[in-house]
């Protein structure tokens, strides 16, 4: 895939918001995407699925008197660009009427587009012998780590490669391209009492210098899996929880929910109101950055064509901003955040990029080694959290710690606590924060949590 095809796409984006305006529509934007992903998976050692796949679409919002249309289609060609450009401008005809309906001010489009290295060429050249020789790798370390692995759920590789471009009716026109890949490992053992225990360890990354060795990936997926056997559940106690990464980062996930402009003016989120006040710890410090090098997340523009910036949405525990994305901007009578994410048939709504948790200055092993008795934290299961009462509660699996150490595998408790408790009980942060998906966190320790056993 070269360059060219980021200057064809913008140039075929541009081309159809002229259209739309020839048209008579007020305002267009046009968002093209071009893609090609190839998806394999062993079980066993032997191959479940080789997928490799392409594909091109456009999507186009249309303005008329206020009324807007979204609609999107995989013909390219002119001929049916005209026909489908004329069809969504009588379609927005139709629509209700919003006064917010409106493309973004001109004076707030990216003007200057940095280079982020999203795209890495020898991605590219990756195909399915290469992936399967991968996932073979990968599993095979974890069958053969330890006679207590029994079986695996397999193993998958995952490699694509894309380009979007957006442009607008009021000149905006520009594209980029990325590149990722990863590896998945999921072995599963058998358990004393019959039970089947499983679990997984992952890498990704968008370069492949950036992807952990296979058999480094399995091994630690065993050794993960091999953690789980014995576990059981604890006496309902209150105690100190803490939350290794990848638990932190679904805690992070919640958090995200509840810090979007969409969340304000549905006023699903028991944030509203306290802008500017302690939601968190001081220990707390959450950014949404674009601008990462490499980063799973990153763009050189929104989903707007507002220019990327860094937002620093809580400070010390503070609550500085949330994320908006034009319309919701408007609909709560403030400036856009640069945050707008969309897909090819939708409009813009406010999103994340590369969301983290700052890391502290702590070891993991730091934070367990000062708890007496409490809960390690390494998987929630179920949905249990109120985005409007801040009310959480979800299913987890982990180790119990006694005097320092983890004694022993836990799994089938429930830990809850209302989130403002949560995050303002953070009595430590780990130094071990992550790229590996566009949602980032360290380990963490909560100070005191119910946690609900036998």
């Amino acid at each position: 895939m070269k360059q060219e095809i980021v200057d064809e796409l913008v140039n075929i984006a541009a081309r159809t918001a002229h259209l739309a305006t020839k048209s008579g529509a007020d305002g267009a934007e046009v968002l093209v995407r071009d893609g090609a992903e190839l998806s394999v998976k062993v079980r066993l050692g032997e191959p479940e699925l080789v997928k490799e796949a392409g594909s091109r679409a456009l999507g186009l919002r249309v303005f008329v008197d206020r009324r807007a249309a979204n609609t999107y289609t995989s013909d390219l060609s002119p001929e049916a660009l005209e026909r489908f450009v004329e069809d969504s401008v009588a379609l927005a005809r139709l629509a209700e009427p919003d006064e917010l309906h409106l493309l973004p001010d001109v004076a707030d489009y990216a003007k200057e587009f940095p280079d982020l290295e999203l795209w890495d060429e020898s991605v590219v050249s990756l195909d399915a012998g290469w992936a399967l020789g991968m996932a073979c790798r990968g599993e095979a370390a974890a069958r053969k780590a330890d006679p207590r692995v029994t079986n695996s759920d397999g193993a998958a590789v995952s490699r694509s490669m894309g380009t979007v471009a957006l442009a607008s009716s009021a000149g905006f026109a520009a594209g980029y391209r990325g590149t990722h890949v990863s590896l998945l490992v999921e072995p599963i053992c058998d358990d004393a009492n019959g039970k089947k225990r499983s679990g997984y360890h992952y890498s990704s990354s968008r370069f492949l210098g950036g992807l952990e060795d296979a058999e480094a990936i399995g091994l630690e997926a065993a050794r993960r899996t091999i953690a789980k056997l014995g576990s059981r559940k604890v006496e309902t106690c209150e105690v100190p929880v803490i939350f290794d990464r990848e638990a932190a980062k679904g805690l992070l996930s919640e958090f995200l929910g509840v810090i979007t402009g969409s969340a304000f003016y549905r006023k699903s989120s028991f944030l509203i109101g306290r802008e500017g006040s302690q939601v968190a710890s001081p220990l707390i410090t959450i950014v949404d950055d674009p601008l990462v090098k490499r980063g799973p997340g990153s763009r050189p523009f929104d989903g707007d064509g507002l220019a990327s910036r860094l937002n620093t949405v809580v400070e010390r525990g503070v609550l500085k901003t949330i994320l908006c994305d034009t319309y919701s901007a408007r609909k709560l009578g403030r400036a856009s955040t640069g945050s707008a994410g969309r897909g090819i048939g939708g409009s813009p709504g406010p999103s994340a990029s590369n969301f983290i948790l700052k890391p502290g200055s702590h070891k993991p092993s730091e934070l367990v080694g000062t708890v007496e008795r409490g809960l390690y934290v390494t998987e929630m299961m179920g949905f249990g959290f109120n985005p409007v009462t801040g009310d959480f509660s979800r299913g987890a699996g982990g180790f119990w710690i006694e005097k320092g150490e983890r004694v022993f595998p836990v799994s089938e408790v429930t830990i809850s606590a209302n989130f403002l408790d949560l995050w303002g009980r953070v009595d430590a942060v780990g130094e071990d924060l992550d790229f590996r998906s566009s949602l980032a966190a360290p380990t963490i320790r909560v100070s005191g949590m119910t946690v609900a056993g036998r």
